[in-house]
């Protein structure tokens, strides 16, 4: 049973909506019909109009479940890098309305360990990366910082909820890396515009891609060309039922990223380079509806991997969690 963001109970349409349009939003001039029409294909209830399905899916929206409908995209294609740091602050709140202001970072958490504050910085170089942590090492107490690239990815942009463990298989990316020598897409300006565009919400409107301005059709190209990973649905895990989540850090080897990234409660595995004080090389994100289920599955996880030394970081407060706005 799952509970919308205000603490109401899911009805039996938004349950079965929030799993479907997660990885599954039709890109149709009326995505709604289309939906209702693949809801009803499938027999299993009964007959939902194209309205029942836009209101359903508007309130999961308004609820807070969904953070937003649109454009998950491949930063490596477009010529970006990412970059997880690692630091220690005392001043959290003051580290947090510095980093708000920031649009290179999109995602900054508190957790559990000495090192106790990790941001994710996105840009088009390495020295643009250096600059943001510079900088908030100067206005801030941020200090002892580590850059960690990617050096493999095994798991990333995934679904959670029923069937997720199948529909995240295309996710399962088995050993790219993100260190340099990055793929430049040959983007248009028109191209440029439209990922802007795209990288937001979905107006709420019966006919959204018209009243966007952005062409359908260019849309599927994206996921065509892979620039774009997937067009859905992004939630609020928390307020999905996903209250209890762990970065959980591995001292093993990258072979084992592959065995985890089979996980249906995994979200992201990467492998990243150790520091000093911290010999873990292997992180992957753990999602659960409790504290004993993630307990559960941090120790299956690592039992399926051989029993390697780890260390889990559970995420004591989200300081930020947007998506980045490309070409903006």
């Amino acid at each position: 049973m799952l509970f919308d963001g205000r603490g109401n109970i899911l009805t039996p349409l938004e349950q079965t909506l929030l799993d479907t349009i997660q990885d599954a939003f039709p890109l149709e001039e009326r995505p709604y019909r289309a939906l209702a029409d693949v809801l009803n294909g499938r027999g299993e209830g009964e007959t939902v109009t194209e309205q029942a399905v836009f209101e359903a899916v508007e309130n999961l929206r308004n609820s807070g479940i969904v953070r937003r409908i649109g454009g998950i995209y491949d930063s490596h294609r477009l010529g970006f890098i990412s970059r997880l740091c690692a630091g220690k602050v005392s001043d959290v709140d003051k580290f947090a309305a510095v980093v708000n202001g920031i649009s290179a970072i999109t995602h900054n958490y508190v957790r559990s360990h000495e090192y106790n504050v990790w941001f994710t910085v996105i840009a088009e170089s390495e020295g643009e990366i250096r600059a943001v942590v510079e900088g908030l090492c100067s206005t801030t107490d941020l200090h002892d910082v580590h850059i960690l690239a990617a050096t493999k990815k095994f798991k990333i942009n995934t679904v959670m909820g029923k069937g997720a463990d199948e529909r995240n298989e295309d996710s399962r990316l088995r050993g790219n890396d993100d260190r340099g020598g990055h793929f430049i897409a040959a983007l248009s300006s028109s191209d440029r515009a439209r990922i802007r565009i795209a990288c937001g919400d979905i107006p709420h409107t019966l006919t959204p891609f018209a009243d966007w301005g952005v062409p359908i059709e260019a849309l599927r190209d994206d996921l065509a060309q892979k620039r774009m990973r997937r067009f859905g649905a992004i939630l609020r895990h928390q307020d999905a039922g996903f209250a209890f989540n762990a970065m959980v850090c591995f001292d093993a080897p990258g072979s084992a990223g592959d065995v985890l990234a089979q996980k249906p409660y995994v979200s992201h595995c990467y492998e990243r380079p150790s520091f000093e004080g911290f010999p873990y090389t292997l992180y992957a994100m753990m999602h659960a509806q409790s504290a004993a289920e993630l307990e559960t599955f941090i120790k299956g996880a690592a039992e399926s991997i051989g029993s390697p030394d780890y260390v889990v970081l559970h995420s004591l407060r989200e300081l930020k969690k947007t998506s980045f706005d490309f070409f903006a």
